[in-house]
């Protein structure tokens, strides 16, 4: 789930989007006139300039090259709200993502973050103690939000997801909040570089009986492993275990449904809400 710790928090979103005002003003543009020259909307450019929302890589380019900041702003990014709103130990996890040209990912808790509704992740946030204050809140929903960026990214990054059944019928915040995340799910799976799979509620043979993990490969076409607990996360490096969790993953796209059946079985859930 990656969640925010309490007092993990900074002023580098403030720092950020303040130095983005000065260059602004620097070039005599209106909050408006840049938005419409980033291809941006105007609350999203307020709300990073106003230091209450993460700006994303693609953000991050379009306002350099808009502002000519002399690779300030660029440079500011890097150290920018990776201390708000996501875990700690799931930070490094993050940047890793942000460079990745495959990503795999299995799920028996929640649905994975990257996949998730603004409803469905405020519902998940609020049942599990401790309960967050609003800014911790609103913070952590930021950093999904920029995470999920990722699903449309230039360069493309290849995903693969694979989520249990079971988590899509605990309905978690109700059934308007499941309405609308299985509608996004299904939206998903119309992007080309998503393959989403269902591990079937009845599946004898399972290989993910550990638990949650994830597989990333880099631009090295190096590949590391992630498994996440309470209040911990893993990074795994080692070559052997590495390997070990891909036999895993691919066993379990072998049991899964297959991406059109994960969908046909989205569609009928959906229908019966």
């Amino acid at each position: 789930m990656a969640n925010s710790g309490a007092g993990e928090k900074s002023d580098s979103l403030k720092a950020f989007g303040a130095a983005m005002k000065v260059f602004r003003e620097r070039a005599a543009l209106t909050q408006e006139q840049l938005a419409e020259v980033m291809g941006y909307s105007l609350d999203t450019v307020a709300s990073v300039e106003q230091g209450r929302r993460m700006p994303t890589p693609t953000f991050v380019l379009r306002l350099e090259a808009a502002l000519d900041a002399f690779g300030v702003l660029r440079a500011m990014a890097r150290h920018v709200g990776r201390e708000r709103g996501l875990a700690v130990w799931f930070q490094e996890w993050a940047e890793l993502e942000e460079t990745a040209v495959a990503l795999c990912t299995y799920e028996c808790r929640v649905v994975p973050g990257l996949l998730q509704t603004e409803a469905y992740t405020r519902a998940l946030m609020r049942n599990v103690p401790p309960p967050p204050s609003e800014e911790q809140l609103e913070e952590r929903i930021a950093a999904r939000r920029a995470r999920q960026e990722l699903l449309r990214r230039t360069p493309p990054i290849a995903f693969s997801f694979i989520i249990e059944e079971a988590v899509l019928l605990r309905h978690i915040g109700g059934e308007q909040v499941t309405r609308e995340l299985i509608d996004h799910l299904l939206a998903c799976t119309e992007l080309w570089n998503v393959k989403l799979q269902i591990m079937p509620l009845r599946q004898p043979q399972h290989a993910g009986a550990d638990g949650p993990m994830q597989l990333l490969e880099t631009p090295e076409r190096q590949w590391l492993g992630y498994s996440e607990g309470q209040m911990t996360g893993q990074l795994i490096v080692e070559r052997e275990a590495v390997s070990v969790m891909q036999m895993r993953y691919a066993k379990m796209r072998s049991q899964a449904l297959s991406p059109a059946d994960s969908a046909e079985l989205l569609r009928q859930m959906r229908g019966a809400l």
